[in-house]
């Protein structure tokens, strides 16, 4: 199915390790979000849109955990080890396993795009416009949406499939996505998205900029 809009739903950190209630690293809200970021993913698929599911994985002797991170890591029973199973994995919760067609990434940072291939897929696909979900808000997902402003995209972030450890973190996050750029949909207004919705700030940009005469300086 062609990808009239554009676009890419990026699906962020929602893995049993940060949403199961029995990891020592699971975000307080994030269980609750499964059933929307499940409806996301389904309508994604059926408007053609590619679905990416980018998560972490760590190495069982923490060489590529953050050192803000380790301590914690450690104490927690090293969560998300390669192939791992059970609350404490980077296992998918039901109804958000990869299916076919879908691509799957390993993120070492916060950032979806920090030496990820994302990029190069996105821009390969001729995609324009980044939707985002997943957790947490303030880490992953508000990376992820200031580095695909960074890089031209247009972006879009789910707030019902976005999670916080207290919703003062939500609100106070999502507000800050939306003042440098990002446009914060429902999913009521995403399941309506089609090529006469999508965003085109960074063409009509391109488009001005292109047509300006002025000598740089």
């Amino acid at each position: 199915m062609k990808n009239t809009t554009k676009s890419a739903l990026i699906v962020i950190d929602m893995e049993r390790g940060f949403v199961d209630a029995q990891s020592a690293h699971c975000i307080a809200h994030a269980q609750s979000t499964v059933p929307a970021c499940t409806k996301a993913m389904t309508l994604a698929r059926k408007k053609g849109i590619p679905v990416f599911l980018v998560n972490r994985v760590y190495r069982g002797n923490g060489s590529d955990v953050e050192a803000t991170r380790y301590h914690s890591w450690v104490e927690g029973g090293k969560a998300m080890l390669p192939g791992s199973t059970g609350a404490c994995s980077c296992e998918m919760p039901e109804g958000m396993k990869a299916q076919p067609g879908d691509y799957t990434l390993t993120k070492p940072r916060w950032s979806a795009f920090f030496q990820t291939e994302l990029d190069l897929l996105l821009r390969r696909l001729r995609v324009e416009t980044v939707v985002l979900i997943g957790t947490t808000t303030p880490n992953c997902v508000r990376t992820t949406c200031y580095d695909a402003i960074a890089l031209d995209y247009n972006v879009i972030v789910l707030p019902e499939c976005c999670s916080s450890q207290t919703m003062e973190i939500q609100q106070a996050n999502l507000a800050d996505m939306e003042r440098i750029g990002a446009q914060l949909w429902t999913l009521a207004e995403f399941a309506q998205y089609d090529e006469e919705r999508r965003p085109q700030l960074v063409q009509q940009v391109r488009a001005a900029v292109a047509q300006d005469t002025t000598v740089p300086e």
